[in-house]
């Protein structure tokens, strides 16, 4: 039996949606509890408690007898201010594919490089079920994520993989997004393959390096669809 939403969860999710819409704009005063309590017709408890939540995530900054302020999220939110926004969105905006993609040059070739030192045999095993992978966008983007995710467990650093669940259902609906496009997953069938023989092979240098390409590339090839398929 799915558990019933919380009433505060409830209306700390509405105030999200209206701070992102721009409905309340950054740095302006949210509505006093007791406004705000008439106006969701609940307790002012449960007010505090919604507010509790968006101060923790930082969506709110709380003032001792004087209404919370709205934050500019982008400075001033944390790794739960951003799941907060992809929670809300019905569609993965285009932007943050962008932005995720840049984060993974960043990360991934880390966390495969550890996962390499330590787990070798265990990564290669990972890639066995690409024999069997169908070319369609949930098929690529189910194998990709879950690729990522194991890589990162294997990893001796657990905050890895603490990031990627944070990122659970936007990932995989960012990766079907991206792989709906068959010259992607062209393009990374053909890295999975070179990558799979440089690891075979031992040489761990030549893999990092690869990871890192086609993370720049995966960016690259993102921003061409963006631009409608020109590649300036």
């Amino acid at each position: 039996m799915p558990v019933k939403e919380r009433s505060s969860d409830i209306i700390a999710g509405k105030l999200i949606q209206s701070i992102i819409g721009g409905h309340i704009k950054f740095h302006e005063p949210l509505p006093s509890e007791r406004e705000l309590a008439t106006r969701f017709q609940v307790g002012r408890p449960t007010i505090r408690e919604a507010l509790q939540r968006l101060e923790r995530d930082g969506w709110i900054t709380g003032r001792k007898g004087m209404p919370a302020v709205v934050n500019d999220y982008w400075k001033q939110g944390n790794l739960m201010t951003i799941v907060n926004i992809l929670e809300h969105q019905e569609e993965v905006p285009d932007e943050f594919i962008h932005y995720m993609l840049e984060l993974r040059i960043s990360l991934t070739p880390t966390y495969f490089r550890d996962a390499l030192h330590h787990q070798r045999l265990k990564v290669l095993s990972l890639f066995v079920p690409l024999e069997e992978l169908q070319d369609d966008a949930r098929s690529y983007a189910d194998f990709d994520w879950q690729l990522q995710k194991n890589v990162a467990k294997l990893s001796p650093n657990p905050v890895y993989l603490l990031i990627l669940n944070s990122f659970n259902d936007f990932c995989g609906r960012m990766a079907e997004k991206y792989f709906s496009d068959p010259d992607h997953r062209m393009a990374t069938r053909d890295y999975y393959n070179k990558l799979l023989d440089f690891i075979l092979k031992g040489d761990m240098e030549k893999a990092e390096y690869l990871i890192k390409e086609m993370m720049g590339t995966s960016l690259r090839l993102w921003k061409q669809k963006m631009n409608g398929g020109d590649g300036g």
